[in-house]
């Protein structure tokens, strides 16, 4: 299966049936197809098809899965950019892989100028929506809907996620690869063509566009866009189009709870919670089901490189409360030594690796790092994280080898705050990790040494991180130590600095 078979199939099983609900709009299987089939025809005419590499920048949307379908028929590879780029992560990822076209929402033209500036550099920036949207005008590019012939092992797209060096890798995955996730969630996720489905985790994610959008799309179920998140939003569109199904990350989940117009009643008819992203908190799965007994929650593991890794269904989550279930069909898991990479027997720490269908074919223009992703060799890829594989097969996660911080479902790392930090003259040392959190599931926190007879207060160093970076990588808390535990090679112990910090925390289950 191709991505772009997935639309064509439910334009044919139904074609007047809702596919997108955006706001007061609404967009039937066949007028989706159409519209898509259209975009296509205008990409390949203006020399943007196969292989090609263009950019999409905005929410969730009725455009965004216009174009996703497009791209797919053309043979374009559309790179996926976060919303909440800074403009010096724009213009890295548009100039790292050599993007020819950006797609993107009026609100964010000022990124884009702010890239520019920095030497951005891309040939058609088209705007999709407002009065004289661009995208409108492409589209209606008069073309014949001739496409390129494609196969599973054709580029698909690019996702950014970070890495070591602070800088987003561009992890590229086929179009089998991703159609391998859209047909594990038909499998697995319980959804038909009468569900009504919240699209509430951004579509430039790899768990809401491919694992989420895309299995809805399959099964020929209605999308219902959320251009951004808000609880109390989510619960008047649940009580207005009767949702049944949504994905979300936890801290989402933590918001409905908490909203001010949360009424169990309202959520009658949402039946199937999925969750990824983050760990969810046992008393926070514990209120869920309390307040919502008639919904189901189903817990993903993944990451941008993989797709579905496992999946842990509603009826073990008593029993396997603290694993993050078995692996989904057609793709194996293993828990390995480190220094061996030989598998090691249940109850034995070790990292997680994965071999199958839906892995990334490797990272942009970066050899060494796709090299080292795939260092266990035998096509198993390293995914950074420390396991436990009981008898049952059901995993649990232990710790991650990354020092990656997920807070909120999005991915902080804390080489890029230590970079801000470091440019701060009174900083000598620092380190940056990640404490619990009862909303977020993780924040950053900073230790930091001082430069001798420098000074700065705990306000000054965030306000100094906050414009450096994104606003919400900023640290939290900001300590100030007189030196960092090392080891004897000069490296600093992170896990010494954390560990208090997590000692207190409950057990995941």
């Amino acid at each position: 299966m191709l991505i772009a078979d997935i639309l064509r199939i439910g334009a044919q099983r139904a074609p007047s049936h809702i596919a997108i609900v955006d706001g007061a709009r609404k967009l039937a299987y066949d007028a989706l197809d159409a519209r898509t089939d259209r975009l296509a025809a205008a990409l390949v005419a203006a020399g943007l098809g196969k292989g090609e590499r263009i950019a999409a920048m905005m929410v969730n949307r009725a455009e965004y899965a216009e174009l996703f379908f497009a791209a797919a028929r053309a043979g374009s590879v559309l790179a996926h950019v976060s919303t909440r780029a800074t403009a010096n992560d724009l213009a890295y990822m548009l100039g790292k892989i050599g993007a020819r076209a950006l797609f993107i929402q009026r609100d964010l033209l000022a990124t884009f100028e702010g890239a520019r500036a920095l030497g951005a550099q891309v040939e058609r920036v088209v705007v999709v929506d407002g009065p004289g949207a661009d995208l409108a005008a492409f589209a209606a590019i008069d073309a014949p809907h001739a496409f390129p012939a494609l196969t599973p092992d054709d580029l698909l797209a690019i996702n950014f996620t970070g890495g070591t060096t602070g800088r987003p890798k561009a992890v590229v995955v086929t179009h089998g690869a991703r159609a391998t996730s859209a047909q594990c969630g038909r499998e697995l996720f319980g959804l038909d063509a009468s569900d009504v489905c919240a699209v509430a985790t951004p579509m430039f994610h790899t768990v809401g566009l491919y694992v989420w959008f895309g299995t809805v799309m399959l099964v020929g179920a209605t999308a219902v866009m959320m251009r951004g998140w808000d609880a109390q939003r989510f619960i008047d569109l649940a009580e207005t189009h009767a949702i049944t199904a949504g994905m979300f990350v936890p801290t989402q989940l933590n918001d409905v709870l908490r909203a001010p117009t949360f009424l169990p009643a309202r959520l009658r008819s949402l039946r199937k919670v999925h969750f990824a992203g983050a760990p969810m908190a046992v008393a926070l799965l514990d209120r869920l089901e309390a307040q919502l007994p008639w919904t189901s929650f189903v817990e993903h593991y993944g990451q941008s490189e993989t797709g579905p890794v496992t999946l842990r269904a509603a009826g073990y989550n008593a029993i396997k409360r603290e694993s993050i279930g078995r692996p989904v069909p057609g793709i194996e898991v293993r828990i390995v030594d480190q220094a061996t990479g030989a598998p090691c027997p249940p109850g034995v720490v070790g990292e997680l690796v994965t071999r199958g269908p839906h892995l990334l074919s490797g990272y942009w223009d970066d050899p060494e790092q796709t090299a080292h992703a795939f260092r266990y060799g035998d096509g198993w890829l390293a995914t950074g994280d420390l396991g436990i594989c009981d008898g049952d097969g059901f995993i649990r996660l232990v710790d991650r080898l990354k020092d990656m911080i997920i807070s909120g479902g999005e991915n902080i790392y804390p080489i890029e705050i230590e970079n801000a930090l470091y440019r701060h003259p009174a900083v000598a040392e620092c380190a940056v990790f990640g404490v619990p959190d009862d909303h977020w599931g993780e924040v950053p926190v900073a230790h930091v040494v001082l430069r001798p007879g420098a000074r700065a207060t705990a306000e000054e160093i965030i306000d100094h991180v906050e414009r450096e970076t994104a606003r919400w990588k900023r640290p939290r808390v900001v300590e100030f130590v007189r030196e960092l535990p090392k080891t004897a090679v000069g490296k600093i112990q992170k896990n010494v600095i954390r560990d208090p910090y997590w000692r207190s925390r409950p057990r995941r289950i």
